[in-house]
């Protein structure tokens, strides 16, 4: 059987259902579901590609272990408070 008529058999399925079925097929898929819908901003797009094209340009970058210890100062630093 085609994939479109799979979709459009399994649409109208979803469509007739009782509640408590589409709860339960939403449950089984909700992580997929909500990792599709997140959508990011044109502003953050080109945030990361202004970054991304920093660091190909030879921008300075800071390691992983040196951002590790500037994080753990800093959260020593905000616990003595």
């Amino acid at each position: 059987m085609p994939r479109s008529d799979i979709r459009r058999k399994l649409h109208h399925f979803i469509d007739r259902i009782e509640e408590k079925k589409v709860k339960a097929i939403y449950t089984l898929f909700e992580q997929e579901i909500e990792e599709e819908e997140m959508e990011y901003t044109q502003e953050f797009k080109e945030e990361l590609d202004r970054r991304y094209a920093y660091y190909v340009n030879g921008g300075k970058m800071v390691s992983a272990a040196a951002s590790e210890k500037q994080i753990d100062a800093l959260l020593k630093k905000g616990k003595r408070k």
